[in-house]
């Protein structure tokens, strides 16, 4: 995706299809929950964020997202 607009955009059409698996829903629930998260608390970024900064936006304490400086 070009940006986190358009991935939401994108997700919320695909869970408007009723043909999905019961799988990719909760997939896709989660993650547009993330994406809407993310962009509520960056609302000036607008670049789609991979899976990891979704994951530390929701979780900066996780050893993942620690940043170590020499």
């Amino acid at each position: 995706m070009e940006s986190i607009e358009q991935h939401i955009e994108k997700d919320t059409d695909e869970l408007a299809d009723p043909t999905i698996s019961s799988q990719r829903r909760r997939h896709v629930e989660s993650e547009l929950e993330q994406l809407k998260a993310y962009h509520a608390n960056h609302p000036e970024d607008h670049h789609d964020p991979s899976a990891l900064e979704l994951f530390c936006d929701s979780n900066p304490g996780a050893v993942e997202c620690k940043i170590y400086e020499e």
